[in-house]
């Protein structure tokens, strides 16, 4: 779990790779870019805000037409697309123009619109990877497929956040059986527990009790904490180097610590049809 993005890079020549990072602007996301180009990759990173000295296009995850304004403005071969950005625990229940509550709209629906609209691209480089960054909160939260945005059940943001991450797991696993034929790897990224702006909706009281946090409002590290070089890891590795496809990564390699019903692959193909149905209607 102490292997970071630069061990992982180290001696590799990656000139000539073209490789998306979404939400690359800070955190995990700017961490990936920034190693990533350190070996020689051309790196476009989607963010909302514009990044000055970074190659970027705007990209907001909540908006369709912003994904596919982002997808036209690519050109050429992409060997990686990595679906890094997203939200957490979002005090109350919103929702996208989608309708899609917020948590899926911005983690998978946004990622899977974008995969979509990038697939000829991912193609054309022979060998593309597709990587979606999840999390181990989708341990506690299967998919709710009966009412997946709240409408009927009390909104929870824990669980909210936890099945937009076994959603993201889902993706993965649908897109590496749709897109086997197409050459493309597609696998999923547990980064570990990273302190960045993801953290920005948790309020002391909670960190305070998971220990995260001391009385005088002080960052605690825990046993379980990574770096951001260290959550890079994943990321990286999955972009660069992995030879798998449809498998769950926590410390840079695959682990059978997923849970069952974030690989199931009915599940993932309903979620494919409900994201295209989305797609669809927008």
């Amino acid at each position: 779990m102490r292997t970071t993005a630069e061990d992982v890079v180290r001696g590799l020549d990656l000139r000539g790779r073209r490789i998306i990072v979404t939400g690359g602007g800070s955190g995990l996301g700017a961490e990936t870019a920034r190693v990533l180009a350190s070996a020689g990759a051309e790196v476009t990173i989607g963010v909302r805000t514009p990044v000055p000295g970074a190659r970027a296009i705007p990209l907001d995850l909540a908006d369709l037409e912003s994904v596919r304004a982002f997808a036209k403005a690519w050109d050429g071969p992409l060997d990686a697309l990595i679906a890094n950005a997203g939200v957490m625990a979002i005090p109350t229940r919103q929702r996208s123009a989608a309708g899609w509550e917020m948590h899926l709209a911005v983690n998978h629906l946004g990622h899977f619109a974008l995969a979509r609209a990038l697939r000829p691209a991912l193609r054309a480089s022979g060998a593309g990877r597709l990587v979606v960054l999840s999390s181990g909160a989708h341990r506690d939260h299967p998919l709710d497929r009966e009412d997946p945005h709240f409408a009927r059940r009390p909104y929870d943001r824990w669980a909210a956040y936890g099945q937009s991450k076994t959603a993201d797991v889902l993706l993965a696993v649908a897109a590496a059986r749709r897109w086997a034929g197409d050459g493309i790897l597609a696998n999923a990224a547990n980064p570990g527990w990273v302190m960045t702006g993801l953290q920005r909706h948790v309020d002391d009281e909670t960190m305070r009790a998971m220990g995260a946090m001391d009385a005088d409002g002080n960052v605690v590290p825990q046993p379980y904490s990574r770096t951001l070089a260290e959550g890079a890891a994943g990321p990286v590795t999955l972009a660069v180097s992995a030879t798998t496809t449809g498998a769950y990564y926590e410390d840079a390699a695959p682990s059978e610590n997923v849970a069952p019903h974030a690989v199931d692959p009915e599940t993932a193909a309903w979620l494919w049809d409900h994201a295209s149905e989305a797609l669809r209607a927008s």
